[in-house]
């Protein structure tokens, strides 16, 4: 197989593969299986689903492939993002280069093509029912053979004027192809890829946040130390880097122990890391795997449960309950910023408390936040319904967790855009430099959002500081 770098094709990279003559040999040992295979192939020489009994006849086979593509797409907006399909298109592509889907060469190269022109199928992201991802899949590769709509700069065109802008002819589906491009799982895969990125950076930025708020508070760090971890790498990895950056705190006298949520969040952060490590693995080792059902193995056509990605969907469920603990800790360390009993300062952060609110409005849009997170954070990949009169009575929603894990990663980017300014405040109105790895992220907090000298409107310094992270 390929090396294919799904995160760095759904940012924009082209791909450039070699001679596909392997491709092409596999595809010939294909087609002549299927020649000479005296049972029904399910999907080829059969109908789909239901109607798998039902044989089709060479004329029906040849316009089968193509309304297996047509006759499934009944979905609609609000569509994926451009990101979001290059990415589902790249996994596909490693898909078809898997020996056991025995895919064409002209069909990789058209696959190639459209990554690399930029055409991007209107693809749907919420109420997908089928045991595997048949209506998103049918979607976006009608587009191939001129049928659908496609997206470009945000506005929705026929996929027939996007292939002839391109240049390019409805492609002419052979055996077998129309039910590989809706086979597998690619979009539950896209999304453990690009929200398993996005849920990267919220953890580090947690870490940032719990690392400064500590320093900032002036909280003891003995209980930092990596040896309070156990046999726990992880976690001792994590008390480790928030020591290291607050190496050289000041310290107050007056303050015997932080409250809880400073001295739990390395705990969460650990805990967050794992899943998203199990997440990852979980995702190669289904990437990994054959997608087709038939797929062809060992010279025959065997069915497969490849499109049930309960694997990975069950790990973003994880990554999104451990996301919406550590908002939970994160909300609660503002809010003991906002009350002078445990910092020594103003409360509320306010340079004039009374006259001024200071920034208990932004623990309010903090709360606010959370309250939507909760609402998101029930599993997604639960709860089976029959779509297909007996057939499909299984069904993951795979896709479903990462659309959730999409929400939940957002809300907790906010939440954690409000805590840093609240850091900020109080590293202003403390007065002092702070740890030494600390200074370079107040500095870049203040030239963002500056100090609260008097009440304004946060909502925009929000914005700013949330399109900061989006620029890493």
């Amino acid at each position: 197989m390929r090396d294919l770098d799904i995160l760095a094709v759904a940012r924009g990279q082209r791909v450039e593969l070699g001679p596909l003559d392997d491709i092409a040999a596999n595809r010939r040992a294909m087609l002549a299986a299927l020649e000479a295979a005296d049972k029904p192939v399910y999907g080829v020489n059969t109908g789909m689903g239901r109607l798998a009994g039902v044989a089709l006849d060479a004329e029906q086979q040849a316009a089968h492939q193509r309304n297996l593509l047509i006759g499934r797409a009944v979905g609609g907006p609000p569509w994926l993002p451009a990101q979001d399909v290059r990415a589902l298109l790249a996994v596909k592509l490693h898909g078809l280069l898997a020996p056991t889907t025995a895919a064409s060469p002209e069909l990789v190269k058209f696959l190639i093509d459209r990554i690399n022109d930029g055409f991007v199928p209107a693809v749907p992201r919420s109420a997908l029912g089928s045991a595997g991802e048949i209506i998103p899949l049918s979607h976006a590769f009608q587009t191939f053979v001129g049928v659908g709509t496609i997206v470009e700069d945000g506005v929705e065109k026929p996929a027939s004027d996007g292939l002839k802008r391109r240049k390019a002819k409805p492609f002419p589906l052979g055996p077998k192809e129309g039910a590989s491009l809706i086979q597998g799982s690619p979009l539950a895969l896209a999304h453990a890829f690009m929200r398993g990125a996005e849920a990267a950076q919220a953890i580090e930025l947690q870490t940032l946040a719990a690392a400064a708020a500590v320093d900032v508070l002036g909280a003891p760090r003995s209980i930092y130390h990596p040896s309070l971890a156990g046999p726990d790498t992880v976690l001792a990895a994590v008390l480790d880097d928030i020591r290291s950056r607050t190496t050289d705190s000041a310290t107050r006298s007056d303050l015997v122990q932080a409250p809880v949520s400073f001295r739990v969040a390395p705990q969460a952060i650990a805990h967050a890391q794992r899943t998203l490590d199990d997440l990852a693995a979980a995702r190669d080792l289904l990437l990994a795997a054959p997608t087709d059902s038939p797929s062809f193995l060992d010279g025959r056509f065997t069915s497969t449960a490849g499109y049930h990605a309960v694997t990975v969907g069950l790990r973003m469920d994880a990554v999104t309950a451990a996301l919406t603990h550590l908002a939970e800790i994160s909300v609660q360390r503002l809010h003991r910023f906002m009350d002078s009993q445990f910092t020594g300062l103003n409360a509320q952060l306010a340079v004039d408390p009374g006259p001024q609110a200071g920034l208990s409005p932004i623990h309010k849009r903090a709360a606010g936040e959370l309250h939507e997170i909760r609402r998101s954070a029930s599993p997604a990949t639960l709860g089976s319904l029959d779509t297909s009169a007996g057939q499909e009575d299984v069904q993951a929603h795979a896709w479903a967790a990462g659309e959730q894990l999409r929400q939940v990663t957002d809300h907790l980017l906010s939440i954690t855009a409000c805590e840093l300014i609240g850091i900020a405040q109080a590293h202003h109105l403390r007065g002092l430099p702070g740890a030494p790895r600390l200074r370079g992220a107040y500095a870049w907090i203040a030239e963002t959002v500056p100090p609260v000298l008097v009440d304004r409107p946060l909502g925009p310094d929000i914005s700013r500081l949330r399109a900061k992270f989006a620029d890493g």
